[in-house]
């Protein structure tokens, strides 16, 4: 419901010299971070002000770029140079006194006291942030020894206590195993157990589910919030996925470019949000809820760089209901909306001053930007229904009983020890002009299949059949490197990482072009000229062609991925993830991007994905694995509606709903993907499975196709009554059974 005008009335700007009241254990007041480079002063975090309540989740939201890392540093006092704190207050709550960080020495005793004893920090990536020559045991004792006066065998209790408190399962083996060792979710359990070393009172974990597949990220988050009402914890937590934070927070933060655009309670932002930032990443989120095969409403452009921030209310290029020069001449100030919500806007206020009614606009957003670093696309909509006649009698590939393994090797004499089973009798027909999703959790085998048809990998045994022409047909599995090279120029792919799949040390021009010049297509000029009609393709400029990967935002890296898969007109697309790694904003540009361009030039795409809710914008039709196996296959909408089998609905349990009045009781099966290098008997998911018999799990069932098409692998298929995408989750797992190989 909106507040009425009364309501409505300016902060005070300048600094609050008195503690907060309330129960707030954490109050960052005006922060100011900003660093000193040579091409001049970078605000990375610009005056903001939020309290975390004590024992409450606050959530920080926001692109990359917006500050929100720099931000929680600060808080820890661990910003690198040349990045200096110049401003504000960061007040701490100890007993009935507050303590202010900002004045100490980052390197005193009472700083390193508060880092990890008082408050503790997440990392985004605990691959990197572990030391791979050195134990988790050693790590995780380092940090207790720390904070405690443990000794002995009380110390190393008290590790194996913090690895089971975070659910890591055999904690005593997990001591003595390094992190290359783990899977990403072990990883990050024992992450979160080395940050509640110190028992401490308030917990910063940034971005700690962005790298992990859905069942996981639900593991991790049920972890988390289980942990933070068991231990009283206050969360600060940092993510661009507002599902996570519909589900996890009490009050959210806003920010964009440096400063806190809008902050209240997450009902509020959620259902009646105030500032356009905010009302358009809302309108960005993938959901189940959404028609399938419709375009997401994107933010045009991406966010700038600091040094380069608009004059003016900072949003306001970006922004489709901006109000001309008073957007771009003046800084919004901040205004209230009754308790606790506050948001930043020249909507709200006329020219004079005065206060007006909120402007109620329906925020319609470009595809791309209509400014500086994309062109705008035209907009096709897509139909929610297949958008040709298949031709059932000749698709355009066809998978026949593929399989994959991967050897283990035993000793430096190059023994094999044992093999990884990657791929497991996959088959499946791909049409064309159609989607075929491939979807399940890290490790399922999604990735090596799709490797398997580009021919990265040889596969050991199976049938790849493509279809060049109407009257041709090549096994591509039998063929070698030579003789795949014709063929190469039909199947492309793009990468899941845009950052590390385009080479630094080239321009966009010769990284476009290279496929060009590998098939030695045409001479230079014409190279030239088919890469700027790529890059316009997909919404760049031509004058992009001199600049380096490093000039352009994560979208734009990843658009320029596309246009090199495009260069030689290939018939098929296999795109690898190529969304998980991006914004919620970036990423509804992408699917966007896809989605046009499949329309324009009639592509087949192999998309690859872990989230059903992307998934859902996108395919046709979906198959689901699991340990190298097709577990179900059907059209999209059977698949999601009515899944057969267990593991697509426990999938679908786990994708977050991105509404806080819809919050759900985490439930996702326990354990990991089956260990592939010793699969176990019977079906390969019976050991996660609240439905397994004896039968499963001694008999392997067969993938049956019914008169419909829709085909599964489970012995009790016709049995069972599954959730679906509009269902309430799958019960959990009964806590007695716990056999499953690894628990990520």
């Amino acid at each position: 419901m909106a507040t009425e005008v009364a309501d409505i009335h300016p902060e005070p700007s300048s600094t609050v010299a008195m503690p907060p009241d309330g129960d707030v254990l954490l109050s960052v007041r005006n922060l100011a971070t900003h660093f000193e480079t040579p091409e001049g002063l970078v605000k990375a975090v610009d005056g903001v002000s939020f309290d975390v309540p004590a024992g409450r989740v606050v959530g920080i939201v926001g692109e990359t770029g917006c500050g929100k890392s720099v931000m929680a540093r600060s808080i820890l006092r661990i910003v690198g140079r040349p990045g200096r704190i110049v401003g504000g207050e960061i007040l701490l709550r100890r007993g009935e006194e507050w303590h202010d960080l900002v004045p100490l020495d980052p390197y005193s005793d009472e700083m390193r006291q508060v880092r990890g004893g008082e408050i503790g920090l997440v990392f985004q990536e605990p691959m990197t942030s572990f030391s791979p020559v050195h134990t988790i045991g050693d790590q995780l004792l380092e940090a207790v020894r720390l904070h405690t006066d443990l000794t002995g065998d009380a110390l190393q209790e008290r590790g194996v206590e913090l690895l089971t408190m975070v659910g890591v399962p055999r904690p005593e083996g997990y001591m003595g195993s390094y992190s290359w060792q783990m899977s990403g979710g072990l990883r990050q359990r024992a992450m979160i157990a080395m940050a509640l070393a110190g028992r401490p009172r308030l917990l910063i974990a940034d971005e700690p589910t962005t790298a992990l597949d859905v069942i996981t990220q639900a593991q991790i988050l049920r972890t988390m919030r289980d942990l933070q009402q068991s231990e009283e914890l206050s969360l600060l937590m940092i993510t661009h996925d507002l599902g996570v934070i519909a589900q996890m927070a009490d009050e959210v933060v806003v920010m964009y470019l440096g400063r806190a655009v809008e902050r209240g309670p997450v009902d509020q932002i959620f259902h009646d949000p105030r500032h356009p930032y905010t009302k358009a990443l809302l309108g960005s989120i993938p959901s189940l809820q959404r028609v399938s095969r419709s375009r997401l409403t994107a933010i045009s452009g991406s966010v700038p760089h600091p040094l380069h921030r608009p004059e003016g209310c900072a949003f306001h290029p970006r922004c489709a209901v901006n109000l001309g020069d008073v957007c771009r001449q003046a800084e919004p100030e901040t205004y209230s909306l009754g308790i606790r919500h506050e948001f930043a806007c020249h909507l709200t206020v006329s020219t004079d001053g005065d206060a007006v009614a909120q402007v109620e606009t329906e925020l319609v957003l470009a595809t791309a930007s209509t400014a500086v670093d994309t062109l705008p696309l035209t907009v096709v909509t897509a139909d929610p229904e297949p958008r040709r006649p298949r031709d059932v009698e000749r698709p355009l590939l066809e998978v026949v009983e593929l399989t994959k393994t991967f050897p283990i090797q035993g000793t430096s004499l190059g023994r094999v020890r044992g093999r990884i089973h990657a791929i497991d009798d996959v088959s499946f027909v791909l049409h064309e002009g159609e989607t075929l999703a491939l979807v399940g959790e890290s490790g399922s085998g999604k990735t090596s299949v799709a490797r398997c048809i580009m021919r990265d990998h040889a596969p050991d045994a199976g049938q790849i059949v493509f279809r060049p022409t109407k009257y041709a047909e090549v096994d591509m599995a039998k063929l070698s490197r030579r003789q795949l090279r014709p063929f190469r120029r039909d199947l492309q792919m793009v990468f899941q990482d845009p950052h590390s799949s385009l080479n630094p040390r080239m321009t966009v021009h010769d990284l476009v072009a290279e496929p060009l010049v590998v098939n030695r297509v045409g001479d230079r000029r014409s190279r030239t000229e088919r890469v700027g009609e790529l890059l316009e393709l997909v919404g760049l400029r031509r004058e992009f062609m001199q600049r380096y990967p490093h000039a352009f935002s994560g979208g734009q890296r990843q658009r320029i991925g596309i246009a090199r898969a495009l260069a030689l007109n290939p018939r098929l697309v296999v795109a690898d993830e190529p969304v998980s790694a991006l914004d919620v904003s970036v990423q509804a540009q992408t699917l966007n991007l896809l989605l046009d361009l499949q329309e324009r030039l009639g592509l087949t795409y192999l998309f690859v994905s872990h989230d059903l809710s992307v998934v859902r914008h996108i395919s046709d039709r979906i198959a689901v694995m699991y340990a190298g196996q097709i577990v179900e296959m059907g059209e999209r909408d059977d698949v999601l509606h009515a899944p057969q089998h267990p593991y697509t609905s426990a999938l679908l349990g786990a994708v977050l709903k991105s509404d806080p009045r819809e919050r759900v009781t985490l439930n996702p099966p326990r354990g990991g993907v089956a260990n592939l290098a010793d699969l176990p008997s019977g079906c390969y998911f019976h050991p996660r499975c609240p439905f397994a018999t004896d039968l499963c799990k001694t008999e392997r069932p067969a993938l049956v196709t019914r008169e419909d098409g829709h085909a599964v692998r489970c012995h009790h298929a016709d049995e069972l009554r599954l959730a679906g995408m509009d269902d309430e989750p799958l019960p959990p797992m009964p806590a007695e059974t716990d056999a499953s190989p690894s628990l990520t």
